[in-house]
């Protein structure tokens, strides 16, 4: 299967009945534990998990060659269509996705940081346009930090920015619009009809709708960020700490490295 036959996939199972679920992952041996499972349709790298793997904060700091070296190395491991999280680009949209696809990357996400709307739409149009070039249909999940960078604002101003946002990134030629924010059902559906059916994904985090019912309300994919790397160091420290009070390793560990 070629990468725009991957891609393709990746955008069909943006629009398919069935909500989308990508586990996300931080090297090459988390990608190949999520990839073989049955369920896993594709994955999705987490910038923040990545960045923290190599020792550096969130927020575009890790070298942007290093970021592409793992989401590549990551892509080539495993058997299912692959989302990078690349940030807000790196200071050049259209380039990180080009090089993005050079590492067999099928979609990415692409977050606006709040910036400017016109910034934000020349990002994805850039990123769109880079991906036509390389004749690959990929799926852009372009990111609205509405509700992240905007929890000074009342929740209506922050639900009109993103539909408003989502709107023109659609526009542009984004697959779909990722609204990360802990909110209930209600939000989730004035996002879903003021954006689109199966044009919403959202990140799962406690407070957020159960996946059955994102799957009611329209969303059309739902990911959890550096929270999966989260519950496997949490896991970690807590054996060590077993370990260090005494305790022995537990029976049925699965060789999974």
């Amino acid at each position: 299967m070629t990468l725009a036959d991957t891609a393709a996939e990746l955008r069909r199972l943006h629009t398919a009945p069935e909500l989308l679920q990508v586990v996300n992952v931080w090297d090459v041996v988390s990608a190949t534990a999520v990839a073989a499972l049955p369920q896993t349709r594709a994955i999705a790298t987490a910038s923040h998990s990545i960045a923290a793997t190599f020792g550096y904060p969130d927020g575009e700091q890790i070298p942007v060659e290093l970021m592409l070296d793992m989401c590549g190395r990551i892509a080539r491991a495993v058997d299912v269509p692959v989302s990078a999280d690349l940030e807000a680009g790196y200071g050049d949209a259209g380039d990180t996705v080009r090089r993005a696809i050079g590492e067999g990357i099928a979609g990415a996400n692409l977050e606006d940081q709040l910036k400017p709307l016109a910034d934000s739409v020349a990002a994805v149009t850039a990123a769109v346009a880079a991906a036509e070039a390389e004749g690959v249909p990929f799926a852009l999940n372009a990111r609205t930090d509405a509700f992240l960078r905007g929890r000074e604002r009342p929740l209506e101003v922050n639900v009109a920015d993103a539909i408003e946002r989502g709107r023109a990134y659609l526009d542009a030629g984004a697959t779909s619009v990722f609204v990360p924010g802990i909110f209930g059902e209600e939000v989730v559906a004035e996002l879903v009809a003021g954006i689109g059916e199966l044009k919403v994904t959202l990140i799962g985090l406690p407070g957020v709708p159960a996946p059955a019912r994102l799957q009611e309300l329209g969303v059309a994919r739902v990911s959890y960020g550096p929270t999966t790397q989260r519950v496997a160091l949490g896991a970690l420290q807590d054996l060590a700490t077993s370990l260090y009070d005494g305790g022995v390793l537990p029976e049925g560990i699965r060789p999974l490295n």
